[in-house]
């Protein structure tokens, strides 16, 4: 099938699982908004897009903060002329190599709303923000 034309946000996408979506649907010819903390990661994962034919657009932006989500779809409105085809969330805070081993009754209970307020929550505002732009 060809995504040729289609707009797509990948969040999460500057490695792992959202990097491999990100490659896919930029094979399959839609231009893919890339979304992640680190500008280093997120760059590599864009030439690597590039090199492989694909269109990517590589966006710093922290998916536990409302504005960085808010000012990513300002960006995609302005840039694709209110076009937005694709949303895949898949940005999540859940897992750190110091917490691995240890049973989850050991952890800072704080962990909780790490894993919520990304892997959750700001799944909810990335819809609501970007339904609330693009429908």
């Amino acid at each position: 099938m060809s995504l040729s034309g289609w707009v797509c946000v990948v969040t999460g996408a500057s490695r792992g699982i959202g990097k491999g979506i990100a490659l896919q649907l930029s094979e399959a010819g839609a231009t893919v908004y890339i979304t992640g903390r680190c500008e280093k990661t997120l760059n590599e994962t864009a030439a690597e897009v590039k090199e492989r034919g694909g269109n990517c657009v590589p966006v710093k932006c922290d998916s536990t903060k409302d504005q960085d989500i808010e000012e990513l779809f300002e960006q995609i409105k302005r840039e694709q002329h209110g076009r937005l085809d694709i949303l895949v969330n898949n940005a999540y805070a859940g897992v750190q190599v110091d917490n691995i081993n240890i049973p989850f009754w050991e952890t800072d209970p704080s962990m909780w709303d790490t894993i919520n307020n990304t892997g959750l929550s700001h799944h909810f505002i990335y819809g609501w923000a970007a339904c609330g732009r693009f429908i």
